[in-house]
C-alpha cells in the first residue's frame, strides 16, 4: 500500500510560491529523508503530506484516501520541530504524555490495563522507561523525542514523520536517536524525515526527496548520490554527501 501521494502540488504563501508541482509516492515500510536548503518548502510540503495545509491544486491521498477525507488519525506520529525545540510546556509526566496515543482507540471509555501495557511497551521501546515518572518540562532535547515518539508507538502509528528532530542534540544521543528510527522502520513503521544533515541522512535513509520548491529528485539513495540533484537544488552551498550504505 501507499503511505503518501502527491500528484502535482502546489501550495504558496499568498504570491510566494512554497511548493510548485511536486508529485510522489512514499510506499510503506519506506524511510524516506526529505532534504533541501532552508527556505525550499520542505516543512510546508510535510505539512501538505499529513494534511495540515490545503494545496492549491494537485491530488494528495494518505493511505490511499484523499487526505481531507482520512479520519484514522492514530495512524499517524508527527513531532515537529516546534514540539522538539520547546517542548517544556505540558504540565504532565511522561507516563501520561504517551498514554494521550491512546486515546483515540479507547474514545470517551476509559483506559484498561491493555491500554497501560501498550503505554509501557512504548516507553521500553524508546529506551525511557526510567523517565516515566518525571514531567515533560523536565526531560533533555532528546528525551522529548523519545517521549513524543513512545506516544507515536503507543497510538499504534503506521507512519513517522519528523521535521529535524536532533536539533540541538548531542553527537552520541543523536546516533542512538537514529538507531532507534531505523529500529522502528524494520518493525515496518514508515518513517518521513526532515534533516538538515544531508550526511546522517544519506547513511540512514533508503529514500530521498530532495526539494527546493520543485522537486528535483525522488528515488534511492543510491541513485540521489550518484545525480546533480544536490548541486542544482543547493546551488553553490551544497554540502558534501557521505554515504556508507
Amino acid at each position: 500500500m501507499t503511505a503518501v501521494s502527491l500528484e502535482d502540488v502546489t501550495f504558496a504563501y499568498g504570491e510566494q510560491p512554497a511548493v510548485q508541482d511536486v508529485s510522489l509516492d512514499v510506499e510503506e515500510g519506506d524511510f524516506l529523508g526529505l532534504i533541501g536548503p532552508n527556505g525550499s518548502g520542505k516543512t510546508t510540503l510535510l505539512h501538505l503530506m499529513l494534511g495540515l495545509l490545503s494545496p492549491d491544486s494537485g491530488r494528495i491521498e494518505l493511505f490511499e484516501r484523499p487526505v481531507d477525507e482520512f479520519e484514522a488519525g492514530e495512524r499517524i506520529g508527527y513531532v515537529s520541530q516546534q514540539a522538539t525545540n520547546r517542548g517544556g510546556t505540558m504540565p504532565v509526566t511522561v507516563r501520561e504524555a504517551v498514554t494521550m496515543g491512546r486515546f483515540a482507540h479507547v474514545g470517551h471509555g476509559r483506559i484498561r490495563d491493555a491500554d497501560r501495557e501498550i503505554v509501557d511497551e512504548a516507553l521500553e521501546t524508546v529506551g525511557i522507561a526510567n523517565l516515566a515518572d518525571r514531567q515533560v518540562n523536565q526531560l533533555s532535547g532528546g528525551q522529548r523525542q523519545r517521549a513524543y515518539i513512545a506516544r507515536a508507538i503507543a497510538s499504534e502509528a503506521d507512519l513517522l514523520a519528523l521535521d529535524e528532530p536532533t536539533v540541538g542534540v548531542d553527537a552520541e544521543s543523536r546516533d542512538a536517536f537514529y538507531q532507534l528510527l531505523e529500529s522502528l522502520n524494520d518493525s515496518g513503521i514508515t518513517i518521513i524525515l526532515i534533516e538538515h544533515d544531508i550526511g546522517v541522512v544519506t547513511d540512514r535513509a533508503d529514500r530521498i526527496a530532495c526539494i527546493n520548491t520543485e522537486l528535483f529528485h525522488h528515488g534511492d539513495t543510491e541513485s540521489f548520490v550518484e545525480s546533480d540533484a544536490l548541486t542544482e537544488a543547493y546551488g553553490a552551498t551544497g554540502q558534501v554527501v557521505h554515504h556508507h550504505h
